[in-house]
């Protein structure tokens, strides 16, 4: 009980979102997913090995 207003809400959102025109910028779309010709790719940062930032505790040196 007491779904009756959600179910409209649902209904409504789902109408507006199947029935509404929007324009999309396919190209914008393109460059944000492919990004700008160009443009360089940045490399990973490689962390730390985990040894190294734990090393000052260890009892023993190597």
């Amino acid at each position: 009980m007491g779904r009756g207003r959600a179910k409209a809400k649902q209904t409504k959102v789902a109408r507006d979102l199947k029935y509404r025109t929007h324009e999309t910028d396919f190209g914008a779309l393109a460059n944000e997913l492919h990004g700008e010709p160009g443009t360089p790719v940045s490399a990973p940062v490689p962390e730390p090995d985990e040894d190294d930032r734990w090393s000052d505790y260890s009892s023993t040196r190597d």
